[in-house]
């Protein structure tokens, strides 16, 4: 059941990434696709676009830009903002896990370590989660590892 769904939502990535986005390192891929323009605009204020453009391999759950705009109002602007830089670098770091993990190597209940030091929980009965936010997309390969694309914005304990 847990790997039809990811396995319809890899399928259903096809027509929204190019087919090429294996070859596009994690940050050009998100580019490619459209619809991650608030995260791309939050990886460059952070200054953590050549990290993710490094070899990696990393594993970034990467909200939309519907996830960031249901943010409460303000929020996103106030992260932007130069002096919120840490706070922001540590929220966005929360959604990068080192290595590869598809969605194959999911397990109901599993932790993963992240790159800001927190644990993000993953649930895959009744659809996969991450921490509050579901996957909606899965297993997008880029050269320095792979996306999944998530409904919401995942807060670190801080």
């Amino acid at each position: 059941m847990i790997r039809s769904t990811f396995l319809a939502l890899a399928a259903s990535t096809t027509f929204a990434f190019p087919a090429f986005a294996a070859e596009k390192d994690i940050v050009d891929t998100a580019v490619a696709a459209g619809s991650f323009g608030t995260l791309v605009a939050a990886v460059q204020a952070a200054g953590l676009v050549d990290t993710l453009k490094g070899e990696g391999p990393f594993t970034v759950f990467a909200p939309t830009d519907d996830a960031f705009a249901a943010l409460p109002a303000g929020t996103v602007e106030a992260l932007l903002k130069p002096e919120n830089k840490d706070k922001l670098t540590a929220i966005l770091t929360y959604h990068v896990v080192p290595g590869k993990v598809m969605s194959t190597d999911l397990s109901n209940g599993m932790k993963a370590a992240t790159v800001q030091g927190g644990d993000v929980t993953i649930m895959t009965e009744g659809g996969v989660k991450v921490d509050n936010a579901n996957v909606i997309s899965a297993d997008i390969e880029a050269s320095n590892g792979v996306i999944h694309v998530i409904d919401a914005v995942i807060m670190p304990g801080m």
